[in-house]
């Protein structure tokens, strides 16, 4: 790997308007451009919006979605890679024909390569299904990638298999934070109103964008999936209103032993950016603890335990 100045985007997506949030990602590729950034990575469906698309009924999602790589979506992003020489990464909802859907990420590469990745622990809607393959590609600027988008890197082997098969960045674009579920000990929602109220009362948006609802709860378990794999990790997410839940943003790069390089707790759209120092990578602990691994004994990780529950109905019923 050679060392690259990377993007994390976090940006608020409006419910169905492609056009709209096209427009914010093409911002942000031309900023981070400008600051130096070869690679741009926005969050899961920022494209399409997030969270009201378990609300939708299927023709109403065949209207919203596009097919991968054919889709307008995927060719406009490839003419911004092209013109400003950047990677860029942005999430859509995929039309894969027959009625079926995924959660998507695209990469567009400045050479003209795209590749998909379709979220394999997705949940969002019945009629979304689960991807089925982990994506690491190379990369034009030099190094290897993969992408995991949100629950997806809730599940420590994902992480473990992108590493396993060389990834040294891990892009990581997510919808997080602010969600609502029964579990005390879990996130929770973020009151509408303290949204709305951010620039009249920011000491109390900032300490729930900050607190266990958001960065608090985030950084008990995601700073372990780039130490523990010696990798580093490109947190994008989304920020403010997401239907009926307010998602609270932290756009973060960590370096390969789980330190953080830049992050923004900024209540509303924002960019963070930071160079990766690739000599971190040959000592990063993760790396050599992962030499010290016995496959021998691992054979049980991949016996099914009859315990394996559909991530649509473990969502729902936290």
């Amino acid at each position: 790997m050679r060392d690259v100045r990377v993007a994390s985007v976090q940006m608020e997506s409006a419910s169905g308007d492609k056009e709209a949030n096209f427009r914010k990602v093409a911002r942000f590729a031309e900023e981070a451009a400008a600051r130096g950034a070869e690679v741009v990575v926005c969050p899961e469906c920022c494209l399409t919006g997030y969270w009201f698309l378990r609300h939708l009924t299927v023709p109403q999602l065949e209207a919203l979605a596009e097919p991968v790589p054919d889709g307008s979506s995927c060719a406009r992003l490839l003419d911004l890679a092209g013109r400003h020489r950047v990677m860029i990464g942005a999430g859509l909802l995929e039309a894969a024909g027959n009625g079926v859907f995924h959660n998507t990420y695209v990469v567009a590469m400045p050479d003209g390569r795209l590749v998909r990745h379709r979220k394999i622990h997705a949940f969002e809607h019945p009629a979304i299904q689960a991807g089925d393959e982990h994506t690491v590609f190379d990369t034009p600027h030099g190094f290897r990638a993969a992408i995991l988008i949100c629950y997806d890197n809730n599940i420590v082997e994902n992480v473990r298999v992108a590493a396993l098969r060389g990834a040294e960045v891990l892009l990581a674009p997510h919808q997080t934070g602010g969600c609502r579920t029964t579990n005390p000990h879990l996130m929770g929602v973020i009151e509408r109103r303290v949204w709305d109220e951010r620039h009249a009362n920011p000491g109390a948006i900032e300490r729930e964008l900050r607190g266990e609802k958001g960065r608090a709860w985030r950084m008990r378990w995601l700073p372990s999936r780039a130490h523990d794999n010696g990798l580093f990790l490109v947190f994008s997410n989304g920020v403010g209103v997401d239907d009926d839940e307010i998602r609270t943003g932290n756009a973060t790069i960590f370096d390969p032993y789980g330190r953080i390089l830049a992050e923004t707790w900024k209540a509303g759209d924002d960019m963070v950016v930071a160079d990766l120092d690739a000599s971190l990578l040959e000592k990063a602990t993760g790396r050599l603890w992962m030499q010290a691994r016995r496959p021998a004994l691992y054979g049980e990780l991949c016996v099914p335990t009859g315990r394996e529950r559909d991530a649509h109905q473990l969502k729902f019923e936290e």
